[in-house]
């Protein structure tokens, strides 16, 4: 797999970006007929990130199990860090490549570049329906306005953008949730030191993007709580 064509280089490949392309090309695309949903999920990968990229690692595989049972998910790995770098995987089908793709990277001091995940985004949607965004990060350092913007028109092609932020920076919160809520989606905060939460925020967005409202709702009826929470902001 090669890494998507909306990609973002930084200036001078590093050692570790050269291991996530060369991994994502090991790992095969998803075809259109084995899933019905595709979601994009994007980190934050900016220093302090660590902790929590690991925990995103280890239970982004509640994302694939939950799918299944609505038809199934493809989901490509955007994330940020650095100075100017942002970059995409194609759509995988399984969590162990998943895993393997997100296993190559480490953070790296920068600024956030959400701006840049919500064009990747708006691009995909147009030659390809995404069904749902999930991004995982805990600040915003941008223009707020622009970011609105962005998801306006993410909204327009149908992309329900899920904000799970670590913390309770009240910059990031604002802009978070006008995100979710310009894109018909949901926001939500968790604690790195509760991994149980985000696990089953990430399981529930996945049921949305695999089979939309209405596997969310049966997803909720199951599961309760952080479904039920997220699937009574949406619109």
């Amino acid at each position: 797999m090669a890494a998507s064509s909306d990609s973002v280089p930084a200036r001078g490949a590093s050692a570790a970006v050269d291991a996530f392309l060369k991994q994502a090309r090991e790992v095969a695309p998803a075809r259109d007929a084995e899933v019905s949903g595709r979601l994009v999920f994007a980190l934050d990968a900016t220093m302090s990130r660590q902790p929590t990229w690991d925990l995103a690692q280890s239970l982004q595989g509640r994302m694939f199990e939950t799918a299944a049972g609505f038809g199934g998910l493809a989901v490509q790995l955007v994330y940020f860090r650095g100075f100017g770098e942002c970059r995409a995987s194609n759509f995988v089908t399984g969590g162990h490549g998943l895993a393997a793709l997100m296993s190559k990277i480490t953070v790296r001091g920068g600024h956030t570049q959400i701006g840049k995940v919500l064009t990747h985004v708006r691009e995909e949607a147009k030659a390809r329906r995404i069904g749902a965004l999930v991004f995982v990060g805990d600040a915003m350092e941008e223009r707020s306005d622009d970011l609105a913007q962005l998801a306006g028109e993410l909204s327009l092609l149908g992309v329900k953008a899920f904000m799970f932020q670590e913390g309770s920076d009240p910059v990031a919160q604002r802009t978070f949730r006008e995100i979710a809520r310009l894109t018909g989606g949901a926001w939500a905060a968790f604690d790195a030191s509760a991994p149980a939460r985000l696990a089953e925020l990430m399981a529930a967005a996945a049921a949305y993007a695999a089979g939309g409202r209405a596997a969310l709702e049966d997803h909720a009826r199951k599961a309760g709580g952080s479904a039920q929470a997220l699937l009574g902001q949406m619109r």
